[in-house]
């Protein structure tokens, strides 16, 4: 008896210490994955950075690029400073949107500061990576404006929309996320509600629903007002309850959801510092910009080499350049608030597409940064670094089919090369860039550009698409299309 237990507690031993590494080997990861070990970022935020005229009734808020912990954003966490003087106020979380409430309104005229400190956390217990910290000015009046929904996806009356699409409302402002949930956001099939769930990031509520919708039916999605309805971060409830309907299709979208533009979309080249075109003598035509023009926060005296003629007391200049109209802050109402919102819209689409995930392995850093003789399927794609187009890069996919693609460095198509699509839209086709994106001489791109410095098109270079640039755009001699939407 003595022999059998000297041989089988030694090995009941070595069983439970082989089980325990084994379970200790699946802990974190989860089924073998790996641990989360990134650190988040504020994404978002509202009022923006160094934004002036604020409303002293208005609530700040932080949207982050991943869900986090909600018991570690609190008032210590996140923070509204006036100088040294501490501003009291009430912290929430949402999704992924933290807001500070102030508990009485701002003072006018100060320089308020707040900070999201490295005491918050994602799910998996990271702290953002720094703090992060952004400043504005106040006005002189508290914001009574009712928002308003300024355009969705599906468009009213759309038709052939993809069987698993999404549906999404831009609104006129920044919104208080905590009022916008699957009661105040509704999609119907006749007086059937669909199931889904809704999220809210930047100025856009997205529903998304359960399961596929059902092929040639039409939808009608709400957005409800009043009381207990949707209302912006100064607690005014949307002006009216807005309602559309769209007919479906018979095909499912290959790829990611499309990056919604909002109104930054009413513009074929949208640009904070300006827009400066060089125009040359090619064949027998010059080159010309089919889509409207938007600069803002600065003024029309940064768009250059359209020999602009505005109208006195116009909202918008022309050009003979342009197939369209040139918009610009110190034009007459409502142009200016137009473009505010229109460029919130642009950094909020540059963050969503900025936030995708690559669909594989095979989709991350193809070629090494260098992409040359490749037909891509759609999907999300993402570099590490510069990218460099050799050669023609075809697209090939469906109306419906979507590409992202992530550059973490600056994006150059070479000089007579084409981006080609077979098949696929340049509307779903969008271009989140880091850094300054290049088109060569004679080169034809195509797709959305969501620029975070400078985009530069050369000479009778081409593109159907739009150029959106959180710094300039530059154009020489170049052709721009807005798509067909």
């Amino acid at each position: 008896m003595n022999r059998f237990e000297n041989i089988t507690k030694p090995l009941m031993w070595f069983m439970a210490l082989l089980l325990t590494a084994f379970i200790a080997g699946c802990g974190g990861g989860g089924n073998g994955s790996p641990a989360d070990t990134t650190a988040p970022t504020v994404s978002f935020i509202a009022p923006a950075n160094a934004a002036t005229g604020i409303a002293l009734n208005a609530n700040i808020t932080a949207t982050f690029s991943e869900a986090m912990d909600a018991s570690t954003i609190t008032t210590t966490t996140f923070t509204l400073k006036q100088g040294t003087a501490s501003i009291s106020g009430a912290v929430t979380y949402v999704g992924k949107t933290a807001v500070f409430n102030p508990t009485s309104n701002l003072t006018a005229s100060l320089v308020y500061t707040a900070t999201v400190t490295t005491g918050v956390k994602d799910l998996a217990g990271n702290a953002l990576a720094v703090n992060k910290t952004w400043s504005f000015t106040t006005g002189t009046t508290a914001d009574t404006t009712a928002p308003t929904v300024s355009s969705t996806v599906p468009a009213t009356g759309a038709v052939g929309v993809a069987l698993n699409a999404n549906v999404t409302a831009t609104f006129s402002e920044a919104m208080d996320p905590s009022t916008i949930t699957t009661t105040t956001f509704t999609l119907k099939q006749g007086t059937t509600p669909v199931s889904g769930a809704v999220t809210y990031v930047g100025t856009s509520a997205t529903f998304n629903p359960t399961s596929n919708l059902t092929a040639g039916t039409i939808y009608t999605a709400t957005v409800t007002s009043g009381i207990t309805g949707v209302k912006d971060l100064a607690g005014n409830a949307l002006a009216a309850t807005k309602t559309w309907s769209f007919t479906t299709g018979t095909t499912v979208a290959a790829g990611p959801k499309a990056v919604v533009l909002g109104t930054a979309g009413d513009y074929a080249i949208l640009a904070k510092t300006g827009v400066s075109y060089t125009p040359i003598a090619i064949s027998t035509s010059t080159p010309t910009i089919t889509g409207n023009i938007g600069v803002s926060p600065n003024f029309a005296i940064s768009v250059t080499g359209f020999a602009l003629t505005l109208p006195s007391g116009s909202a918008f200049s022309t050009s003979t350049l342009v197939t369209g109209n040139i918009y610009a802050p110190d034009y007459a109402d409502p142009t200016p608030a137009n473009l505010t919102t229109a460029v919130l819209n642009m950094e909020a689409a540059y963050t969503d597409a900025a936030g995708r995930t690559a669909t594989s392995a095979a989709t991350t850093n193809v070629g090494g940064g260098t992409l040359a003789n490749l037909t891509l399927a759609p999907g999300v794609y993402e570099w590490g670094s510069n990218v460099n187009i050799t050669t023609d890069l075809h697209l090939n996919g469906a109306a419906t089919d979507v590409w992202i693609f992530k550059v973490a460095g600056t994006l150059d198509l070479a000089s007579a090369k084409s981006v080609i699509l077979s098949g696929a839209l340049a509307k779903n086709i969008f271009w989140q860039v880091a850094d300054v994106v290049t088109i060569g001489t004679g080169a034809h791109f195509a797709g959305i550009v969501l620029g975070q410095t400078k985009i530069v098109m050369t000479t009778n270079s081409s593109i159907d698409g739009r150029l959106l640039a959180q710094s300039a755009v530059t154009l020489d001699a170049t052709t721009v299309t807005q798509p067909a939407p």
